[in-house]
């Protein structure tokens, strides 16, 4: 099994080993002053807390990161190892998104809380700016793959319409990959001149509509399929 590791296995360990590394830096070696932990929908502060609890954030995301996405490691190596390559690629680009998307929130929130303490509302570009990229990045890069998944109970459209049509699957992923890849690429180059919050409230509730656009049409489809299964 060893052998049929991947390079995704390997920065999988050593990405969340340095992310755990950094929140025990932060514990042990953070600010002593009271850190924000949470933001109202104005992006200001609204709970302060110590260092602690922040290196308890960090450390859990990336432990449970780590566990999730080593665990999607070793369901594609055996999917590899009895032949099942579609059930290998749907686990390989979990794990992908998994780390990516772990990694990059992991980010964001160490940035709020240790880079902008000092911000007062003249920050609230900066930080909403920051974050809506992040958040942009994120559905840019799971849109860039997810219509590549075929069924699995871990990434993707996952309704039960879905599950009983391969039609539904196919097109509502791919539907949802396409959206989710254009508004975190017009996110991406908008970023930088929205006003703020409204940019990030928008880029939100622009992932919420997508995600129903995308449970609808695995509805429509399975409908409409002939070949669906009955529930």
């Amino acid at each position: 099994m060893k052998d049929r590791l991947s390079l995704l296995d390997y920065l999988t360990v050593a990405i969340f080993t340095l992310q755990g590394a950094f929140a025990l830096h932060v514990g042990l070696n953070g600010p002593t002053t009271p850190v924000p932990v949470h933001f109202g929908p104005d992006l200001q502060p609204d709970r302060w807390s110590d260092r602690t609890e922040l290196a308890l954030t960090l450390g859990g995301m990336a432990f449970l990161g780590l566990i999730v996405c080593a665990g999607l490691g070793l369901g594609a190596v055996r999917a590899e190892a009895t032949g099942d390559q579609p059930r290998n690629r749907s686990l390989r680009i979990g794990q992908g998104i998994g780390l990516f998307t772990v990694t990059v929130l992991g980010v964001l929130i160490a940035w709020a809380s240790l880079g902008q303490t000092s911000l007062g509302q003249t920050g609230v570009e900066t930080r909403g700016g920051v974050m809506m990229g992040g958040l942009s990045l994120v559905l840019a890069g799971v849109g860039a793959f997810l219509g590549r998944v075929s069924p699995n109970p871990f990434v993707g459209v996952r309704t039960p319409w879905a599950y009983k049509s391969r039609r539904a699957w196919d097109r509502s992923n791919r539907l949802a990959g396409r959206l989710f890849f254009l508004i975190g690429l017009c996110g991406l180059i908008a970023a930088p001149v929205t006003p703020q919050p409204f940019g990030l409230t928008a880029l939100t509730v622009g992932a919420i509509v997508i995600s129903l656009i995308a449970v609808f049409e695995s509805w429509r489809v399975w409908l409409t399929d002939p070949d669906r299964q009955p529930f």
